[in-house]
């Protein structure tokens, strides 16, 4: 530089200064770390004891090999905080913001507003930048594959308005596993929920007689998703980055023909199983026995491909598991208390871990007990991207700013404490002005108001015969309106929530009560409308080829 600073004195030497400039950023160009390649998993309804590393060793009823090679070779994530059901954690992550700021409602996609252009629909609002637009803009090929069930009413609303340059995907909660079905029916037919990039995907769904009783000649939906992201990943070009998203189906329960609540997974994976006493727990497992053995083919197709020692593979639950009836969706989150649908431990906080080997050595085979949320995996991937986060598209429509972190100091092992110190809880119920904050984490100490369900401890084998308390739900009243009430833990000395310390720590509860006013005055909360019949009426009409079932997909300009 003092060198350039000379020649640059003399106007006769400007083109030797230029030459010099450009041959420096040229070598440090060619020398700058490669950006990694990231695989991020999302996996459905995963119950914090149904993976090995949360179990003893030798456990047989749970058979996660490869997810617990990887985190044991990786970091695992023990705070790791997500929405207590799947639209919000999906919407939050592909948004990079807490959903009281995005979207706390589970509602059907073919929800809309016609007098919000903006945020009237399921989902993400239209004018928030998705993750995988960021990833793009800074040279990554981006590809997903599985559920996606953040928006479905404008062409905004997908996985390809997100960002993500290929997509196989399927657009509300769930559907049927064997028959890509989903409810509602239309005009009284039932209606496909299969996508491929910007169209219906013509042709990949079975026959409506296939189902869990009749599975010869079908192909289970996840191994569809499975076969587009191995496509994707042998025919990338390890020279480019690339960001990938997998969501699989499983370990979520279908929507089934013949039974709303069903668990439907390949027979040959059952027979594994056979000695389980209890069958949604049998179920259960198997299915999570499948999704491991897709991620350890992932994994050794990145491997063979000269990919994994500069990917970074994260994967997180969307929410904790299913616990609720007597166990019909075959999860449990022992010894955590409750689960999906309630913001106890057991519904909030998830399996999770980073491995790859992107990962400095120095922090393999650790645990991190910071504060993480999947909604920080937005901020951290655009820092290794080297892009901004910030979001000027959803500024300028007068939307929430993201609320994402970069946790990547902390998981590289370069700082030791997380940058994120709260976590605010949110909760909504209907589709217009119910965006609550029910809780707060801050530190070792969380607060939550309002009713929590499937107020229950799981035992290590659950489902059982022993069936949850028939109303398992708890009233955490509002401390403000019922002195002395409000649910009070340190979840760090008492992570399974026994301890109600609201009557002995006043001055906690609050202070944190105060920070959740202040919260609760800032959040998003639309009228996100209803469903008027038009995305009946445009899947009818222009989703069909030939007379095919109609396929949902998107419905306005």
């Amino acid at each position: 530089q003092t060198l350039l600073r000379r020649l640059a004195m003399s106007p006769s030497m400007l083109p030797v200064v230029l030459v010099v400039a450009a041959a420096l950023l040229h070598t440090a160009l060619s020398t700058a770390a490669p950006k990694p390649h990231i695989l991020m998993c999302l996996i459905d309804d995963f119950g914090w004891a149904n993976v090995g590393f949360h179990r003893p060793e030798g456990f047989n009823e749970t058979r996660t090999p490869n997810m617990d090679g990887l985190a044991k070779s990786g970091v695992e994530l023990d705070r790791h905080y997500v929405f207590k059901y799947c639209s919000p954690s999906r919407s939050a992550l592909q948004s990079g913001r807490n959903p009281i700021h995005v979207n706390v409602l589970n509602i059907d996609m073919n929800t809309y507003n016609k007098h919000d252009p903006v945020g009237g629909f399921a989902g993400i609002p239209r004018n928030m930048t998705g993750l995988a637009t960021i990833m793009k803009r800074a040279g990554y090929k981006t590809h997903m594959a599985g559920k996606w069930d953040a928006g479905m009413a404008t062409h905004d609303a997908t996985p390809l308005g997100r960002g993500y340059d290929t997509a196989l995907f399927y657009f509300k909660h769930c559907n049927d596993y064997w028959t890509d079905m989903s409810f509602p029916n239309c005009k009284g037919i039932f209606t496909l929920d299969l996508w491929k990039d910007n169209e219906p995907a013509w042709g990949l769904n079975n026959p409506s007689t296939c189902s869990q009783g009749n599975q010869k000649g079908c192909t289970y939906e996840d191994e569809l998703f499975e076969n587009e992201l191995l496509q994707r990943i042998a025919g990338h070009d390890p020279a480019d980055p690339m960001f990938m998203f997998w969501a699989p189906h499983a370990i979520h329960t279908a929507d089934s023909i013949k039974d709303p609540i069903q668990l439907e997974v390949p027979d040959n994976y059952l027979a594994n199983f056979t000695g389980m006493d209890n069958e949604f727990r049998r179920d259960y497992a198997a299915m999570v026995k499948y999704v491991d053995d897709v991620l350890g083919r992932l994994v050794g197709k990145l491997k063979e491909k000269g990919m994994w020692n500069n990917t970074l593979l994260v994967l997180s639950s969307d929410n904790g598991g299913p616990v609720y009836g007597s166990g019909v969706a075959g999860a449990n989150n022992y010894p955590l208390r409750g689960g999906k649908l309630s913001n106890w431990e057991g519904g909030i906080r998830a399996n999770a871990f980073v491995a790859g080997g992107f990962l400095p050595d120095k922090v393999r085979g650790t645990k991190q007990e910071g504060l993480i949320t999947v909604w920080d995996w937005y901020a951290t991937f655009a820092h290794l991207a080297g892009e901004d986060p910030t979001d000027k598209r959803a500024e300028l429509a007068k939307l929430p700013p993201i609320d994402s972190l970069n946790m990547w100091p902390l998981v590289s092992g370069q700082v030791t404490d997380s940058p994120r110190t709260e976590v605010p809880i949110g909760s909504g119920t209907t589709q217009t002005h119910n965006t609550k904050v029910e809780g707060l984490i801050q530190g070792r100490y969380k607060l939550l108001t309002g009713i929590q369900s499937s107020d229950f401890w799981q035992g290590p084998y659950f489902p059982n015969a022993t069936l949850p308390p028939p109303t398992a739900s708890t009233d955490c009243f509002d401390p403000d309106v019922v002195p002395g009430a409000g649910c009070l833990f340190d979840i760090v000395a008492d992570p399974t929530e026994q301890n109600n310390l609201a009557k002995t720590h006043k001055d906690v509860v609050k202070k944190l009560r105060d920070r959740m006013k202040e919260l609760q005055a800032g959040v998003y909360d639309p009228n996100r409308g209803h469903d008027d019949g038009t995305a009946c009426e445009v899947a009818y009409t222009k989703y069909r080829r030939n007379g095919s079932l109609p396929h949902w997909g998107p419905f306005l300009p």
